[in-house]
């Protein structure tokens, strides 16, 4: 049986596998077409292209990457993929966006949330939510 660690209250802890760790986490969201998502992460979110393959798309920019895969009988309306992502100059990145004509939700104008957080949304061309947060 392998070293444990146990609390009060608490679930035991095996310690022989405290050296396994997370390391990343990259969400799954569907698309219709590949080439609208490409087109929009690109040229309105400044993401790059990590792959491409038949129906399945990876784009990244600095340190996340969001892979897509293809769902063609997709109805955006009742599509309720989301995503969160940190930034670390949200009043920049929301500028940025507001410059370039990305339009953003409409209840997802720039704002303090309860919850330590300034954040915005919009939505991509498949109705996936993203949502751009910092820590203030």
């Amino acid at each position: 049986m392998g070293d444990t660690t146990e609390r009060p209250g608490e679930t035991k802890i095996d310690n022989k596998n405290l050296s396994i760790m997370l390391t990343d986490i990259n969400p799954k969201l569907q698309m219709r077409d590949k080439f609208l998502t490409k087109e929009f992460y690109t040229n309105h979110l400044d993401f790059k292209l990590i792959g491409e393959y038949d129906e399945y798309l990876i784009l990244g920019k600095d340190k996340i990457e969001i892979h897509f895969f293809g769902f063609k009988n997709l109805d955006p309306k009742e599509n309720y993929g989301q995503v969160y992502i940190r930034t670390n100059d949200i009043d920049k990145l929301y500028q940025s966006l507001l410059d370039n004509k990305t339009e953003i939700h409409p209840n997802g104008a720039l704002k303090t949330q309860p919850w330590g957080q300034k954040e915005f949304a919009l939505l991509d061309p498949d109705n996936n939510l993203l949502t751009f947060g910092q820590n203030i």
